[in-house]
């Protein structure tokens, strides 16, 4: 099977930046930082130990803060390398680092033998650490050819790709079966991969669930807090197509009980901001931008957040929070976003049906009490009445014990880190 796939990319090579640039003009790459994914690398790989993490997107990227916070602090480690392939994932890694010389961010190359020799031998990688189910074979089988310790962390084996894997025995063995460890994000992926031919799995929990410490009074304008202090807020977070229309059909419905409520909208993709202003505008709702706070009032119906990184200022300042992706059938599939952070900060967490990608985590707050299901936009405004009704205080304390499962998570995945990063010492 493995001969299959190379031959394959080996074939694609030639065609590789043609891919590439029709990608950018239709926008889906960096319009200067695309030649990376070719392995065109213009930063110079400094002296001492590397350690290097690869994510896909936003969630595996904000999923590794944290570890990648700790590793800052780590004496043994001179440089951070951080690779990642959307567009989003890395504008939220350089505006969180962008200050820090002992971090650089690339995008990862294209799975082809001679780019990602070219990556390796640039970057030379004392530790290489894949995040979720961020599965290369060519990338996997040439950093073990060059004795690259391996690991997978935050491991995701869903049912679905086991089956897939499941048929292709030998190829799945080949591959992580070069892991020199996996840690697992739950116990049924902890399963699958022993039974994929992984070594040596552990098992700590979802790495999700650590946070980044922040002090969110410091980054939200204070003018704007006193502009909005005495209204009802909600946010409807990690929107799709067709949900900020039914949030915005939600917030009509809550507004005939409470003339002052205001809603944030913070969708999945930015590049839709435009598309979604001009469909609220449609229902005469007044909206004002997040990067222009200062115009709010109280005339102000929603707010929608036209900048990455954002969302977690805007849990800080909502009792509720609806997160999206998991209301629309066509997007069962795609199974939710991840509700942790919100979670964190007391925020009560609603949902539509279709989270089967955090079934797991949603499971663990069901039995903390501070989730609950709707059906649809009208579902959601009755039940946000009902919430503002009651006028419940933040849950605080259910938020903490999130935190310490989550902080105890984070200590015992970067010790095992730790044994490799003191072995090279």
């Amino acid at each position: 099977m493995y001969y299959w796939y190379r031959f394959f990319t080996y074939l694609f090579y030639p065609f590789a930046p043609i891919y590439l640039y029709f990608r950018k003009i239709k926008k889906k790459e960096d319009p200067i930082r695309y030649k990376e994914k070719l392995s065109k690398i213009n930063i110079k790989r400094e002296e001492g130990f590397l350690i290097w993490f690869h994510v896909a997107s936003i969630g595996e990227a904000m999923s590794i803060l944290p570890l990648i916070d700790s590793c800052i602090k780590e004496k043994n480690i001179d440089t951070i390398l951080v690779t990642s392939i959307t567009n989003s994932s890395s504008k939220i890694l350089e505006k969180k680092f962008k200050n820090n010389p002992k971090i650089n961010h690339q995008f990862l190359p294209l799975d082809i033998i001679s780019f990602i020799n070219k990556f390796l031998e640039h970057w030379k990688p004392d530790l290489s650490i894949l995040i979720e189910s961020e599965i290369w074979p060519n990338l996997i089988l040439k950093i073990s050819e060059k004795k690259i310790p391996l690991i997978l962390i935050n491991a995701r084996i869903t049912k679905k790709s086991f089956t897939r894997w499941k048929f292709i025995t030998n190829f799945a063995k080949k591959i992580f079966g070069k892991f020199d460890l996996c840690i697992a994000s739950n116990q049924e992926s902890e399963n699958f991969l022993k039974i994929l031919g992984s070594k040596n799995v552990k098992n700590y929990g979802n790495l999700k669930y650590s946070s980044i410490k922040n002090n969110l009074k410091k980054e939200m304008n204070l003018n704007f807090l006193n502009e909005i202090k005495s209204r009802k807020i909600w946010c409807a977070a990690s929107t799709h197509p067709s949900e900020e229309i039914m949030c915005a059909n939600a917030h009509l419905k809550i507004k005939k009980n409470f003339e002052n409520v205001l809603t944030i909208i913070i969708p999945r993709h930015i590049d839709r901001i435009k598309k979604i202003n001009e469909e609220l505008s449609k229902l005469n709702i007044n909206v004002a931008l997040s990067t222009e706070l200062d115009k709010v009032n109280k005339k102000t119906d929603v707010i929608l957040v036209n900048s990455y990184g954002e969302a977690i200022k805007f849990y800080n300042i909502s009792k509720y929070v609806f997160l999206g992706k998991s209301l629309v059938r066509s997007l069962v599939k795609d199974g939710g976003q991840n509700p942790i952070e919100p979670a964190r900060l007391g925020c009560k967490i609603l949902h539509g049906p279709y989270v089967s990608n955090f079934a797991e985590i949603y499971d663990h707050l069901k039995t903390l009490k501070i989730t609950k299901e709707i059906n649809d936009y009208k579902h959601l405004g009755q039940s946000l009445v009902d919430e503002f009704k009651l006028d419940e205080p933040k849950n605080l304390e259910t938020g903490q014990k999130i935190e310490n499962y989550g902080q105890n998570i984070l200590n015992n995945v970067f010790n095992e880190l730790k044994k490799y990063i003191n072995n090279y010492r």
